[in-house]
This record gives C-alpha cells, sequence and structure tokens, in this order.
C-alpha cells in the first residue's frame, strides 16, 4: 500500500554535495520511520541514517556522522539524505526503507522488518 521512490543519486567528484530523496505515497501512510542504507560493490548492505517520524531524532553510522543529514518534508512526504563532502568511499546504491524508531542496547535504530517497504534506489557514484 505504501510505495517508496528514492531520487537524487549521479556521478560525481570527492567533496561535492548531493541530496537524495524518499518520496512515500499510497493509500496507507502510516508508518514510524524511514531509514537510508547504502550497498557499495562487493559489500553487504550498511545502514546509514535513520529518522524517526514521529520525533524527528535522528541516527547515523559512525562513517557518515558529522557529514550527512537526514531530514523530513511533512507537507511533501518526503525524506531527505543530505550528503555534503562526499567520499570515493560513500559509493554505492542508496535505499530507503520503512522502518520502526527502535531503542536497544542503549541505541537509537531503524528496525527493518519483513513487512517494511523498501524502495529500488539510487546510484551514488563519487569518482575523481
Amino acid at each position: 500500500q505504501v510505495q517508496l521512490v528514492e531520487s537524487g543519486g549521479g556521478l560525481v567528484q570527492p567533496g561535492t554535495t548531493l541530496r537524495l530523496s524518499c518520496a512515500a505515497s499510497g493509500l496507507a501512510v502510516d508508518y514510524d520511520a524511514i531509514g537510508w542504507f547504502r550497498q557499495a560493490p562487493g559489500k553487504e548492505r550498511e545502514a546509514v541514517a535513520c529518522i524517526s517520524l514521529r520525533y524527528g531524532s535522528t541516527t547515523y553510522s559512525d562513517s557518515v556522522r558529522g557529514r550527512f543529514a537526514v531530514v523530513k518534508d511533512n507537507r511533501e512526504n518526503t525524506v531527505y539524505l543530505q550528503m555534503p563532502s562526499l567520499l570515493p568511499d560513500d559509493t554505492g546504491i542508496y535505499y530507503c526503507a520503512t522502518a520502526m524508531w527502535t531503542y536497544k542496547r542503549s541505541m537509537y535504530y531503524c528496525d527493518v522488518r519483513t513487512t517494511d517497504v523498501w524502495g529500488q534506489g539510487t546510484q551514488v557514484t563519487v569518482s575523481s
């Protein structure tokens, strides 16, 4: 019932800024949080960031903390991932997914379950 569509990726040089979008649509719009994930070539999928739609709280992976920012626009039903100072290691396919804002082991994170919805991803390539 809920569909997510990512956009905003591209081929850029190191140091460039990109802003990825995760647009939600569908009859059922009730979801708790949105997580951003990425998968680099030959590597496992990695959690990048999460935002609680209820509280606006955010959490980030160690590799992007202090650089990336996830924000929401309620009027557009869209969550953005702001990515300044891009590095070659940021290269990968970026996905967003519905999730539950979860507190466990003294940490907050996006818990993505089998019933949650994933977008198809947007490619980010950072290369000189």
